[in-house]
């Protein structure tokens, strides 16, 4: 049977391009030009896989994928979108979004990342798969049996040490699974991997490790998320259903995001952090919680307490235990671990051999300060071996300014805008935020127009009137030097 893929573009070109080149590729395709009908599609159709353009009118690329991921639909996505920066990927993956690609882009380059996408997924589930019980109640498959990957990858990073100190002190405690944990860290240090750590060397190990981002569920969705809740408990309640705190058992309930939770959830996951017990939504019964609540956030939640948008007794109920992840810059030493595991795990995924970073290149790459983090690292390394299919890692698959260790979020442009937020005329913030943009595109004109949301023409303009301006004000000083 041939995989259904869903293509979601509001511009036709785009959809029927798409469509062609994946019909001829041996998939079945089906369209949608927003995101009001690619959600009503994917309600009554089961697809293999989604590419969906980010910026749609009205529902967009990321409400669809969210949506997605709230109805427990883990269909691979593929988001495509004009605007390549980190942030927009970081957002995208953060969602849950399988891959990344920036337009314009090759028709081949989609179709590989498609392989790929397929590929994973049909990989995953071919490992996943347990026995279908019989149709009387869905409950989610037990999880795989704890092999202490994560554990491991910590314990060999150098610049983790303490983090793995403190995760054997968490190991050989016999404070159970009532301490809650607080882990702490920038966005794309590698969080989720310490909070997997942690389930790893947990009493109850055996159990799941459940997850979710508390900044990608709406808060009248998250509630019903974590403590479940009973038939005719709001509208759409069709069935009961089991919230994260009684799916993990004995198990780890991992709430990425934890700062993003709002105020009146928090007194509630304080009283269950507390009394150790909880209701679902609309039900009598309490239940006990069993499982080690472990949160993560990229705040600093003390700001946040002043703020009045986090509750200074949840944060002091959450830090028992504390730890902090450091960012990839201060940790250099730790790349030739997370790049050898990260090609280990695509060799894996998508059938390759790409042989581990040799040194020349990792002390290059150890120079650039990796701004987006781990997270970053991996999904840089993902589109190389996507779309490259490489043997050996070189200079030339990884972009200049990351072979040059530039930052392309704190050049000299941006600490220009950031001073000129001040009083200044709204045509200076303009200028310098143009000419920036020119920076990080490496003067690419088409590319930075579109990422402006201007016409190429526009931008000429723009420019040539900045250097009327640099050619008037170098006379000026050149006339009072001579006077």
């Amino acid at each position: 049977m041939k995989p259904k893929i869903l293509v979601i573009d509001d511009e036709a070109t785009i959809r029927d391009s798409l469509s062609e080149a994946l019909l001829a590729a041996g998939y079945e395709v089906a369209t949608a030009e927003s995101g009001e009908e690619a959600l009503a599609k994917l309600h009554g159709e089961e697809f293999a896989l989604v590419v969906s353009d980010l910026k749609l009118p009205g529902v967009s690329g990321l409400d669809v994928l969210n949506a997605l991921r709230n109805q427990g639909n883990q269909v691979p996505v593929i988001m495509m979108t004009a605007y390549g920066d980190v942030d927009t990927a970081v957002s995208a993956m953060r969602g849950g979004a399988y891959d990344f690609i920036p337009k314009p882009f090759k028709l081949g380059t989609i179709k590989k990342q498609v392989r790929a996408a397929l590929r994973a997924t049909t990989a995953s589930v071919r490992v996943d798969a347990e026995p279908e019980a019989e149709p009387i109640e869905v409950a989610a498959p037990p999880e795989r049996k704890n092999d202490g990957q994560y554990i491991r990858m910590i314990r060999s990073c150098p610049g983790l040490v303490r983090v793995a100190e403190m995760l054997e002190k968490i190991g050989s405690s016999r404070s159970g699974n009532d301490t809650s944990i607080l882990i702490q860290g920038e966005s794309g240090t590698g969080k989720e991997i310490i909070a997997r750590a942690v389930h790893e060397v947990s009493a109850g190990s055996q159990d799941r490790f459940m997850e979710i981002n508390c900044a990608a569920v709406p808060e009248t969705l998250l509630e019903s998320e974590l403590f479940g809740h009973e038939k005719g408990a709001f509208t759409d309640a069709k069935n009961r259903k089991e919230g994260l705190f009684e799916l993990a058992g004995r198990g780890s309930i991992f709430l990425d995001e934890i700062g993003e939770m709002g105020i009146l959830l928090q007194s509630r996951l304080l009283r269950v952090l507390e009394n150790r017990r909880f209701r679902r939504v609309g039900g009598k019964d309490d239940l006990d919680v069993r499982a080690r609540v472990v949160a993560a956030t990229n705040q600093r939640l003390a700001e946040s307490i002043v703020a009045g948008t986090f509750r200074n007794d949840l944060y002091y109920r959450l830090q028992v235990l504390e730890i902090h992840v450091p960012p990839l810059r201060e940790r250099p030493q730790d790349l030739e671990v997370l790049i050898n595991s990260f090609l280990r795990d695509f060799n894996q995924q998508l059938g390759l051999s790409c042989a581990p970073v040799d040194q020349a290149l990792l002390e290059a790459l150890q120079k650039y300060p990796w701004p987006g983090n781990v997270r970053e690292l991996k999904n840089l390394l993902k589109r190389i071996m996507i779309l490259e299919e490489p043997s050996r890692l070189d200079p030339g698959h990884f972009p200049p300014f990351v072979m040059d260790g530039r930052n392309p979020r704190s050049g000299s442009r941006q600490q220009e805008l950031g001073r000129a937020t001040g009083l200044v005329p709204l045509s200076e913030v303009e200028r310098l935020h143009i000419l920036y943009t020119l920076e990080m595109t490496e003067n690419n004109k088409s590319k930075a127009a579109r990422i402006l949301g201007i016409s190429r023409q526009t931008l000429r303009e723009k420019l040539r009137q900045y250097e009327e301006s640099t050619d008037g004000e170098t006379d000026l000083k050149s006339d009072a030097a001579r006077s």
